[in-house]
């Protein structure tokens, strides 16, 4: 029986990246639809038989309704988008597209805003942080 060498699993990243280089540039110069608008391809997860992929995207309108019409228009273009891939790919299986909304840009800033919200309380709370502040501030008079 033959060795796998390690580099194996790399070969699912690089094709995972490939997959979302090409996937970009054919939604944004190939794909007419009208639901679909400024979409940013965020990651591309690719199953070890590259049965099927799952790509995440993000948009620059995160309201709902632009998320499930780019959803929506995105599913419907699904297999010409696996036509379009499958003339720039040449690997063995082509995935199946299944697309999710990227959150975790969103996630991020409501975390980012609680941690400072949580900070500014802090200050305001601890008696050291107020006394350096009033010294600074006599200091600078």
């Amino acid at each position: 029986m033959a060795k796998h060498s390690k580099s194996i699993p790399q070969r699912g990243l690089r094709v995972a990246d490939q997959i979302q280089k090409d996937l970009s540039e054919l939604i944004a110069f190939e794909l007419k639809d009208p639901r679909v608008g400024m979409v940013t391809i965020s990651e591309v997860q690719l199953t070890p038989d590259y049965a099927h992929a799952k790509i995440y995207f993000t948009l620059l309108k995160d309201s709902a309704e632009e998320v499930r019409q780019t959803l929506e228009g995105l599913s419907k273009a699904a297999g010409y988008l696996r036509n379009m891939l499958g003339k720039r790919l040449h690997i063995h299986t082509l995935p199946a597209l299944h697309f999710v909304h990227d959150t975790s840009t969103a996630r991020g800033m409501q975390m980012s805003a609680l941690i400072d919200q949580a900070n500014a309380t802090r200050a305001k709370d601890d008696p050291e942080t107020q006394d350096a502040a009033a010294s600074d501030s006599a200091d600078k008079e």
